[in-house]
């Protein structure tokens, strides 16, 4: 919506991986509870995740799941890299995110 030029607000979408994908057999980073950082968001993740999925890639040694990883390490997360099941929870391609824009907190602006 705009007044006299001013975008007052913008239009979100809730951002999905593709329902239909089965990602068992990929590959996940597990690591310690943390709380979603967004101010009134009670979600606590013990995955790697985005937009509240959990990131999955196809390759267990995938430079960009090591990266992750190492990431998670450094904060003191005590990640763990194992097999995806759909037990776990909703899960995104890493790569799809990524070409998403890397939306957050379950939401992208359009």
């Amino acid at each position: 919506m705009e007044r006299g030029g001013i975008e007052l607000m913008q239009a979100e979408e809730l951002w999905v991986d593709d329902a239909d994908a089965d990602h068992s057999g990929w590959f996940c980073v597990r690591t310690d509870p943390f709380p979603c950082p967004a101010a009134g968001c009670d979600f606590v993740a013990i995955f790697m995740t985005a937009a509240h999925l959990i990131l999955v890639w196809e390759q267990r040694d995938d430079p960009n799941l090591l990266h992750h990883a190492q990431r998670a390490k450094e904060v003191g997360r005590n990640p763990r890299i194992e097999e995806y099941a759909r037990d776990y929870g909703p899960s995104a391609s890493y790569y799809a995110w990524e070409a998403a824009g890397g939306p957050v907190h379950g939401v992208r602006t359009r």
